[in-house]
């Protein structure tokens, strides 16, 4: 028989190790930011507007060949990157003042690589996104995973009380943080389909955090003669099985999707993927860390009843 590990009756001590996983966390998050502010993310023709332009070969082919026949032709700062196959190029150029229209635009670089490169090319797909537009959608962006992060705050605070609704945010926060971190560090394009990723990484991050957080009320109500930092290690405990579970199902999931998902998919797969593993652990280590450090405690969850109550409850 295969053995199995029992998840539902671990005992790791996880709060023990919440100083050294807060300042772990800590480190990782101002390196991110540091990242966002020197280097920034590579952001997409969605956002900084421009044209993209699918073309195909009978046979496969090499870049740099490609890249200098654009240099040629006018086209200097093009990205040529490979498409799914390497008889699939995908080439995104950036706006300029003099450009033309998209039709002629398309039939430049259409003619630029013809231009002593192999025959038989063949032109798949045009699209063109205007500066402005582009800008006006980076900014949307950034406000939806704003209003995102307060309605989540305003839920918790309702559903369970508002020191879990800061700690949720915190590690919201902190599980986006890093998943931006990671983009500014490798400058994969950052476009409208990583940041829909970002927001779900947010969504099920939250779903994750919610179960600890209940396990935690509910271990208040059980474990009355326990202390706090017991009850809350407990509740991780208890849903590490759940956690663990899902989360690498999930994965498996978007392991497949980026294998076989093609470049259109590669970087909403590893946006999911970074935000998966970061959300795990953000719900392991720091989620209820958060809350105790905020101050969660039994008296927080269940008030004391008064003395006349209880007599009169007492048949």
């Amino acid at each position: 028989m295969l053995p199995h590990l029992n998840f539902a009756e671990s005992n790791i001590n996880f709060l023990g190790r919440r100083r050294i996983a807060i300042a772990f966390s800590i480190v990782l998050i101002l390196a991110s930011v540091l990242l966002l502010a020197t280097r920034g993310l590579n952001f997409g023709i969605d956002f900084t507007g421009g044209t993209l332009v699918e073309v195909g070969y009978p046979d496969a082919v090499e870049l740099d060949p490609i890249r200098q026949q654009l240099d040629e032709g006018g086209f200097e700062r093009a990205t040529v990157v490979y498409f799914g196959t390497s008889r699939d190029v995908l080439i995104r150029l950036p706006p300029r003042a003099d450009d033309p229209d998209q039709a002629e635009l398309s039939n430049q670089v259409l003619r630029a690589l013809e231009a002593g490169g192999p025959d038989g090319v063949e032109l798949r797909r045009v699209e063109f996104v205007g500066p402005a537009v582009g800008e006006e959608l980076r900014e949307q962006g950034g406000l939806a995973m704003i209003y995102a992060l307060f309605g989540i705050l305003i839920y918790v605070a309702v559903r369970f009380e508002w020191r879990f609704a800061v700690g949720s945010v915190l590690a919201l926060v902190h599980d986006v943080a890093l998943t931006l971190g990671f983009f500014a560090l490798t400058q994969f394009e950052f476009d409208l389909a990583v940041l829909a990723a970002v927001l779900a990484v947010i969504g099920y991050s939250l779903n994750d955090t919610i179960v600890v957080y209940d396990r935690i009320r509910e271990n208040f109500r059980i474990l009355r003669k326990e202390g706090t930092e017991f009850v809350m290690n407990n509740a991780v405990n208890k849903t590490l099985a759940r956690t663990i579970v899902t989360s690498t199902t999930t994965l498996l999931v978007l392991l497949a999707l980026f294998v076989l998902g093609g470049a259109a998919l590669n970087n909403f797969a590893i946006a999911l993927i970074v935000g998966v593993l970061v959300g795990t652990y953000s719900s392991i280590f720091i989620a209820a860390a958060a809350a105790l450090m905020l101050g969660v405690d039994r008296k927080v969850l269940l008030p004391v009843k008064k003395e006349g109550a209880e007599q009169e409850e007492t048949p």
